[in-house]
């Protein structure tokens, strides 16, 4: 617990050098909340760093920002942000693979993408993932383009997917068809950085390591 809170410490200490001491009164508070969901060992050192810094750039964008937050039953996003009228869902992604996956990670991690997508995105007027540096994810193509072009075929492949590893609820087809992704975010933890990116340049830059 005190390595978990000394770290984000270390890390607010460095991010409130440049910054006003609202946004940084505002990031103090996102970092007692994951403290105490640390206290109840549902959140982890790695994620919730992640999620600190994605969070200053979004409160320096002008949005209200929480962590964890409730989007539906059961459902809980990792950063919720509000600006205006507009609402966007921040989902993180560390690239960890769980031991019982070690022999299929490259489809474990589509599939996850994949899910997160689906599942997340119809909470919010805009979705985003939010990855560091050195993990390259891989979003299926259809999930790329505008719902209106997507062809049944490449739904059901997205579908099948998601089926080898979520059942309990399942991914629905009509979750994939309306299914929207709008921006990644690449967290730099050790600069406090983020690097806005749309999904069309990553995946045209990430294609190198495509399987």
């Amino acid at each position: 617990m005190r390595e978990f809170e000394r770290d984000l410490d270390c890390l607010l200490g460095r991010m409130r050098l440049s910054l006003e001491e609202d946004v940084g009164k505002r990031l103090a508070d996102l970092k007692e909340k994951l403290v105490q969901l640390h206290e109840k060992g549902l959140v982890k050192i790695n994620h919730s760093v992640m999620e600190l810094v994605c969070a200053k750039h979004l409160i320096l964008k002008g949005y209200e920002v929480d962590v964890e937050h409730c989007v539906a039953d059961g459902l809980i996003c990792d950063l919720y942000g509000v600006k205006g009228f507009g609402t966007t869902i921040v989902e993180v992604e560390t690239g960890f693979v769980p031991p019982e996956h070690a022999l299929d990670p490259v489809t474990y991690c589509k599939a996850r993408i994949a899910s997160k997508i689906a599942r997340y995105s119809n909470y919010a007027d805009r979705f985003a993932l939010g990855i560091p540096p050195h993990y390259v994810i891989q979003i299926p193509p259809a999930l790329i383009k505008p719902p209106r072009y997507r062809r049944l075929g490449e739904l059901r492949e997205v579908k099948k997917l998601c089926d080898v590893y979520y059942k309990n609820p399942p991914v629905s087809l009509e979750e994939i068809r309306n299914a929207r992704i709008h921006t990644i975010y690449i967290i730099d933890v050790e600069k406090a950085m983020v690097r806005e990116v749309d999904p069309d340049t990553y995946i045209e830059n990430a294609s190198f390591w495509r399987y």
